[in-house]
């Protein structure tokens, strides 16, 4: 059975918005979040470095396939929205392509940062399919053709995919 992931993301959820209502409680942060859902990406981009802050932050359907910028509040309610549904799983890093369906959102998270005070800096990059709840996200694994593409244990700590370290 695949790792369900809802606890995770609710702190990550938190973590998140943080970020994005408080930079200022951050010492450095490398932030990019990609939201496939509804036939379109959302992408969150931000960094500080050496007291810098660049953020980027587009949108692009599928029909146009053209970017479009949006603003900060844009991005964070979509990925917010995301991460507010009830379960996720998590891709391994092997065969993803093939386990992804695009009738489900998903978002690659890449996240790193380090809060002022703290001895050290912390990074994770996962991609997490959303689902409305556990037996949804049960359903979807079990119909996989290649279940090792969803982590099965927790923590994961793959070269392509890997919890908070």
């Amino acid at each position: 059975m695949a790792a369900l992931y809802a606890d995770y993301v609710a702190d990550l959820r938190t973590l998140f918005g943080e970020l994005d209502r408080r930079p200022d409680l951050f010492q450095t942060f490398d932030v990019r979040l990609e939201l496939a859902a509804a036939g379109g990406l959302v992408v969150y981009e931000t960094k500080r470095r050496k007291g810098q802050t660049d953020s980027l932050y587009y949108g692009r359907s599928t029909e146009s396939g053209d970017n479009r910028q949006l603003s900060q509040a844009s991005a964070f309610a979509a990925l917010d929205r995301f991460f507010s549904l009830g379960q996720f799983v998590a891709l391994s890093g092997e065969g993803e392509a093939r386990a992804l369906d695009a009738g489900y959102p998903h978002c690659a998270v890449n996240f790193s940062y380090r809060k002022k005070g703290q001895p050290s800096a912390r990074s994770m990059l996962m991609v997490f399919v959303g689902f409305n709840d556990e037996a949804d996200a049960l359903q979807y694994v079990s119909a996989a053709e290649d279940r090792s593409a969803f982590v099965m244990e927790r923590p994961c700590r793959g070269a392509k995919a890997y919890e908070w370290k």
